[in-house]
């Protein structure tokens, strides 16, 4: 299968500089061909290729967790490249109900029928490999950084079961953002989610010494009121309404800059925590099994 790009991106905005069409403040392609599903999760997200003659593995708006799960994945993957965090790149994928009738198994046929119109593709990794969390070998300043920016974006599923890393070209490429931005789901209590703790004892990679306190240094400054006002535009209007309580998609964007600059500047409630489950490292660890949060049960894996 061939991909739009066989190196990693010098720097970030590769696939927005394609000169593509364009659905908000993402390239916008069209689906020719369903290639396979990844039955890994529980939301069968599935490898297809486009008419830019690109790969991508699309998460579908009609699959169980929603449009929400898209928006937590542009916004986050928008943060994560403006802390210099590498990510797949993105795009919009425009779906035609012809390709449903063409799938043998129901269960696809349902799902394509269901996501008609706007769904997320996220760039495919040809021979990229899963991060191993049994054996990380991550330096501690880079494992601060992705452990802040989890804490940042309220990551609820980046764990030691489920770290959502690929390695790719000896890149380290942060995937899976639909569990992040959990105010989402109760957007009447979404204030109270700026303070609250980041639960980091099984993190992915809370064994690496990862350094906190650098990585806040580092970070805070660059998550600015223009980054996350940028990542959040870049949503398609069609993933955020219709939403209780609010009348257009503006008011809804205005709505995520908020929570998420007050995440920011809310830092002293939940770095202290991150500093001591960082000490604590996999002494913190628990040894049972937690359920997932509801939104995100009967999935996993660690495809894109």
């Amino acid at each position: 299968m061939g991909t739009r790009r066989r190196l990693p991106p010098v720097s970030s905005g590769s696939a927005a500089e394609s000169g593509l069409r364009r659905e908000a403040g993402l390239p916008l392609v069209a689906a020719t061909r369903y290639v396979t599903p990844l039955r890994e999760g529980g939301s069968l997200p599935a490898v297809m290729e486009a008419d830019d003659l690109g790969t991508y593995v699309v998460k579908f708006r009609g699959a169980g967790q929603g449009p929400k799960a898209l928006v937590a994945e542009v916004i986050s993957a928008a943060l994560a490249r403006g802390c210099g965090l590498p990510v797949p790149d993105l795009v919009a994928v425009e779906l035609d109900l012809a390709l449903a009738p063409g799938e043998p198994d129901q269960e696809i046929q349902d799902l394509l029928r269901a996501s008609a119109g706007l769904n997320l593709g996220v760039d495919f990794l040809p021979g990229a490999l899963d991060f191993d969390a049994a054996r990380p070998v991550v330096d501690g300043a880079l494992a601060g950084r992705i452990l802040w920016f989890d804490a940042l974006v309220s990551n609820a599923d980046r764990s030691w079961r489920n770290p959502n890393m690929l390695l790719w070209h000896e890149v380290l490429y942060l995937i899976d953002h639909g569990a992040t931005l959990t105010f989402q789901h109760r957007w009447e209590t979404a204030a109270a989610a700026r303070t609250r703790p980041y639960d980091a004892a099984e993190h992915a990679l809370i064994g690496c010494r990862p350094l906190v306190d650098e990585a806040d240094r580092e970070l805070a400054g660059l998550v600015t009121a223009d980054l996350v006002e940028a990542a959040v535009a870049a949503v398609p209007d069609a993933w955020l309404l219709p939403e209780p309580g609010f009348g257009s998609p503006e008011d809804l964007r205005l709505a995520y800059v908020a929570e998420l600059l007050g995440r920011l500047e809310a830092r002293p409630a939940w770095l202290p925590g991150l500093r001591e489950a960082a000490a604590r490292g996999l002494e913190g660890r628990q040894p049972t099994r937690r359920d997932r949060p509801s939104f995100l049960r009967g999935t996993g894996g660690s495809t894109p």
